[in-house]
């Protein structure tokens, strides 16, 4: 349904006719105009949608009881995400005990139960207590086939259906089209306008098996945002690796929120990562959200530390190696501006850099190190200790810390009948 924007009003002429004709409007009603057309030049913030509680605890071999669902849904509402897909109702009694528990835990966050497009999945989410249901329908050819076996017709009029049975029970509804990237460009539309039309507030394209790229994300987009004013929100998964990047594409196309687990946890390869997407939508797309970054460190420790799978140091915004530094270039540069080699400040994600010592060192942090430990010395001691450190790196194939550094000194500046005695030289 190409739903029209409205009219366009009085055309340029008249508009200029009657502004000769009016007198001179007050200055506060003038800046009011500019702070109004300020406000639609400047894009609302992005709606939050994490799914960890929900897509993250279907990964394999991740459980969370009913406690750490709590645990991880009050940590998300800490790190103020506004929307939590808490978990699927139809799964049983203790999972809809679970539900509840978070629904009443929770003050700000807005807690979802995750259903299938069935009216038995409604009334299993009608016992949680929660307001708010997301119904997923299958909307590819391959998954209607073998998931539903029903035809196209069949599965707008059950959209109509059980979104109209939903809503009768006052919930709010937000539909899904599973694997949505697989599917005709048409028929998604019909769904999109189907489920419009029986009151569904929002539509989520999802890309079910990660096989988009950003620029196809984007062109889905843009043609959504024409046929609708309802809201579009893009749930990505990360079997090519690009989830974060199609996420972000799908905002540059017009989606108004989006779906995302913390840390990329989920099936398979995982989701978008809530770190990253937050992260990149302020430092590439230049859009808000609602999301506290330096909460996220904790966040992404606490869902680590519950589903038993460790951080990788070299995870982006949260990994311990988002901010170490050891390569002797990529060091003097920092030392002098720290922002050579980083294009975010650590403390916004409530970290703090660290420059360690290793194979790859140079001059100036082997300097800065024994300066931190109350040691000044000259270039030459200093090259002395460069050579020492890079061999202990090699050797250890470990960083050098701050007791095995101060060793190393010492053992340099001893003096030269010491060093001979000891076979140092």
């Amino acid at each position: 349904m190409r739903r029209s924007k409205g009219p366009r009003g009085r055309d340029e002429h008249s508009d200029r006719q009657a502004g000769a004709d009016a007198s001179p409007a007050p200055i506060s009603a003038a800046l009011g105009r500019a702070q109004s057309l300020f406000g639609r030049m400047t894009p609302p913030p992005v709606g939050i949608n994490d799914s960890t509680l929900r897509d993250g605890e279907q990964a394999p071999g991740v459980v969370f009881d009913p406690a750490e669902k709590v645990a991880i849904a009050l940590a998300l509402q800490e790190a103020g995400v506004e929307e939590i897909e808490a978990g699927i109702p139809a799964m049983g009694p203790r999972e809809i005990e679970a539900l509840a528990a978070v629904g009443a835990a929770l003050e700000r966050s807005q807690p979802i139960a995750w259903c299938r497009m069935a009216e038995k999945d409604v009334e299993a989410a009608a016992r949680t207590g929660l307001r708010r249901v997301h119904l997923s329908v299958p909307v590819s050819d391959r998954q209607i086939a073998a998931k539903l076996g029903e035809s196209h017709a069949g599965v707008l009029g059950l959209i109509r259906r059980v979104v109209g049975f939903a809503r009768e029970r006052g919930f709010q509804v937000s539909v899904g089209g599973e694997d949505a990237s697989r599917a005709g460009p048409d028929f998604v539309c019909d769904v999109l306008v189907a489920a419009e039309e029986a009151g569904a507030h929002r539509f989520r394209f999802a890309d079910t098996l990660g096989v988009l790229d950003p620029f196809q994300t984007y062109a889905v987009f843009k043609r959504l945002c024409r046929e609708t004013d309802m809201e579009l929100e893009f749930h990505g998964h990360d079997d090519l690796g690009l989830a974060t990047a199609n996420t972000l594409a799908a905002v540059q196309g017009g989606a108004s929120h989006v779906s995302v687990c913390v840390l990329g946890l989920g099936e398979r390869a995982g989701n978008a990562a809530l770190e990253e997407v937050v992260a990149a939508l302020d430092q590439i797309a230049s859009r808000t959200t609602s999301v506290r970054t330096d909460r996220l460190p904790a966040l992404a420790e606490l869902v680590a530390a519950i589903a038993r799978r460790p951080i990788p140091e070299g995870k982006s915004i949260v990994g311990g190696a988002a901010f170490t530094h050891e390569s002797g270039i990529h060091v003097a540069g920092l030392l002098q501006d720290p922002e050579t080699y980083e294009s975010f400040r650590p403390e916004r994600f409530g970290r703090t850099r660290r420059i360690v010592l290793g194979k790859h060192s140079g001059r100036a942090a082997v300097a800065h190190a024994l300066a931190l430990l109350g040691v000044v010395t000259d270039p030459a001691n200093v090259a002395l200790v460069l050579d020492r450190v890079r061999e202990y790196a090699a050797e250890t194939k470990a960083p050098v810390g701050s007791k095995e550094l101060l060793e190393l000194y010492a053992e340099v500046t001893r003096p030269f009948s010491d060093r001979a005695a000891m076979g140092g030289v």
